[in-house]
């Protein structure tokens, strides 16, 4: 999320008398060691042979509405062998900054959330209880830490959108596991709202407030003030998990996995009695660091699948759902430039579109690596091993395919992608951008190389509509799509 206008407000560094903006902890501590443990515990989830998982990039209301989209193309999606819907399939949902808001209400409401989401959040002014205005008290506010403090938007999200349900929804379903990813900017690494963070810090998970952690993960430098967490090492003395451990002691260890490692034992060892969050985007506007992390911290060629799953899986997706914002600016046409608000954006989109590349680029090289893993540790099963983790008898150990990709503005032709690209990535937009935002995540998935590839692995002819089964309801309508107005100058 941007608002160039308000961003200019970094450049005022000679306004004295700096009013500090003060978020107090919201989390809770657990009371015991026994307590930490059962944080966010959850059972295994896929339990069949797809493995699917999808992340929502950040880009305030413009990816929010982009990766409805997608989720209602999947619901669409009819798989073959009266199979139900592809939605029915997902296992992993996570949400940097704008997408964490369509991540963490599809997580609560699943379904029913295609049918009023747009009504709830995509067409509704988020901003209207945030503090945007550029005067000097909102200069003293931002040298002090932030124009707004962390009160006033998770409100709105509740009021509007979340009704105060906490973490403890998500556990009422299996499927699918939710992850809200924001920035922790004193060790310049993602955190995400889980299990392994809410035990380190001996804090109770199931008692936040999503509207908070979605909060933090769109916490845009200096229009908020940083999201505060609480550690309590003191309270439940609890273990730190084993890779942490060998990560951190292990200097030829992933610099991504070790970095995660190293602020989880700092929260857990009393050196930070504090967590001081900003906008996930900061590190990883794809929010794949926890997908990647998951995979490189486990100790196992399969995990973080279990033996039974490794064996019975033989499709597995994950797709970006990209509404990043492209190049900006007229600037590179003259010789001066760029300056002032120009020079900060500039800066700031470089640093942002220059992470999201590495993290996909270690993402993509993480996945074949363990599919390559997988496939061997398959194929090395005795007959014994087959039959106690399920393999049919016409099993076969190579029979697992892996597909990454990335769906993006860019892959609808460059004409409709400029339009989409013109677009601001703000918490409010128009009725007509935010029906040609979700028609286009729903065009863009399903015209997606990775994604009809995948589909044709298992025997869909790609591009084919497939009507709904018998006696199923009838999935949502297709947004309309509809003209974009010129770009604002």
């Amino acid at each position: 999320m941007a608002w160039r206008g308000v961003t200019a407000i970094a450049l005022a560094a000679v306004v004295g008398g700096c009013a500090n903006v003060r978020n107090e902890p919201r989390n809770v501590s657990v009371a015991s060691v026994a307590q930490a443990a059962e944080v966010g515990r959850e059972d295994a989830q896929h339990d069949d042979e797809l493995l699917v998982g999808i992340s929502f990039s950040g880009g305030g209301t413009r990816a929010a509405a982009f990766a409805h989209g997608a989720l209602l193309e999947m619901e669409r999606t009819r798989l073959p062998g009266n199979r139900g819907s592809l939605l029915d399939k997902l296992d992993f949902v996570s949400g940097v900054s704008g997408g964490s808001v369509t991540a963490a209400y599809y997580g609560l409401k699943k379904r029913a959330a295609l049918q009023d989401f747009r009504e709830r959040f995509l067409l509704k002014n988020a901003e209207e209880k945030i503090n945007t205005q550029i005067s000097f008290v909102n200069l003293s506010r931002a040298l002090g830490g932030g124009i707004n403090d962390s009160e006033q938007f998770p409100k709105w999200l509740d009021d509007n959108l979340f009704e105060g349900a906490t973490f403890a929804a998500f556990r009422a379903q299996r499927r699918p596991r939710i992850w809200i990813n924001a920035s922790d900017i004193y060790n310049r690494t993602t955190f995400v709202f889980g299990a392994t963070a809410f035990r380190a810090i001996c804090s109770d998970l199931n008692s936040y407030k999503l509207s908070d952690a979605v909060a933090a993960s769109a916490a845009v430098p200096v229009v908020f003030a940083p999201v505060v967490l609480k550690t309590f090492p003191d309270q439940c003395k609890s273990k730190l998990p084993e890779w942490i451990v060998r990560a951190r002691q292990n200097r030829a260890a992933s610099p991504m996995l070790r970095a995660f490692a190293d602020a989880i034992g700092r929260y857990n060892d009393g050196s930070m009695p504090y967590i001081k969050l900003l906008d996930g985007g900061l590190v990883d506007n794809f929010g794949l660091s926890g997908f990647t992390i998951a995979r490189l911290s486990s100790d196992t060629p399969f995990g973080p699948m279990t033996e039974a799953q490794a064996v019975k899986t033989r499709r597995v997706m994950f797709l970006v759902i990209d509404a990043g914002r492209g190049p900006s600016g007229d600037w590179v046409k003259t010789v001066e430039g760029p300056a002032g608000v120009d020079l900060i954006m500039a800066a700031s989109d470089t640093a942002v579109d220059s992470g999201v590349r590495a993290s996909f680029t270690a993402f993509d090289s993480v996945m074949q690596e363990w599919q390559k893993e997988v496939v061997r540790w398959r194929c090395g099963l005795t007959a014994a091993q087959r039959k106690k983790y399920g393999a049919p008898a016409n099993w076969n150990c190579r029979d697992i395919k892996f597909f990454v990709g990335r769906v993006g503005f860019d892959q609808l032709g460059e004409e409709r992608a400029t339009q989409l690209q013109a677009i601001e990535t703000r918490f409010k937009l128009p009725a007509d951008q935010v029906d040609a935002l979700i028609s286009a995540g729903s065009d863009a998935l399903r015209t997606n190389a990775t994604f009809q590839s995948f589909l044709g692995s298992m025997g869909r002819a790609p591009g084919r509509p497939v009507a709904p089964e018998p006696n199923e309801p009838a999935p949502p309508p297709a947004a309309v799509s509809m003209a974009l107005p010129p770009k604002p100058q």
